[in-house]
């Protein structure tokens, strides 16, 4: 009897893990890193670091972001990217609008904040390689930006 409940059990996780890889693999492919251009090729292009950095994919969707500012007058590049030694570069997208507000976070005056997200299957395969630290490091998150008003 144990036998058989033991040969059930294995048939039931071998259909889940199917079941399981052909989901994720078919839902939205990883957001790729490619050169995005600003309005102009001859804009002088800036870079800046989150100020806040949430990672926390345990909690579901939404809950790997990093929170930048950015003078006003300046656009973002609508994309980030996190570069981390060993790593592929993985790149994140930007909200549309600009906010004085975010998550308890306040801008500084003539600057205003942006969230950015990371997909949550990047955190955790990157948590799962070990490199939770260096995904909470400032550093290795960087978005860019130019004036609004060259091009």
């Amino acid at each position: 009897m144990q036998k058989r409940n033991l040969i059930y059990l294995l048939f039931t996780l071998t259909l889940l893990g199917i079941l399981g890889f052909s989901y994720v693999s078919q839902r939205s492919p990883v957001i790729s890193c490619q050169q995005w251009g600003f309005h102009s090729p001859q804009s002088s292009k800036y870079y800046t670091h989150p100020v806040k950095i949430v990672v926390e994919p345990w909690r579901g969707r939404h809950h790997v972001y990093a929170i930048f500012m950015i003078p006003r007058g300046y656009v973002n590049d609508h994309f980030f990217y996190v570069t981390i030694e060993g790593i592929d570069t993985i790149c994140g997208v930007m909200t549309t609008g600009s906010q004085n507000s975010v998550e308890g976070m306040n801008a500084k005056p003539e600057y205003y904040l942006i969230k950015g997200w990371l997909q949550t299957r990047m955190a955790l395969w990157l948590m799962l390689q070990g490199k939770h630290t260096e995904l909470k490091q400032p550093l290795n998150w960087v978005l860019g930006y130019t004036k609004k008003n060259e091009g």
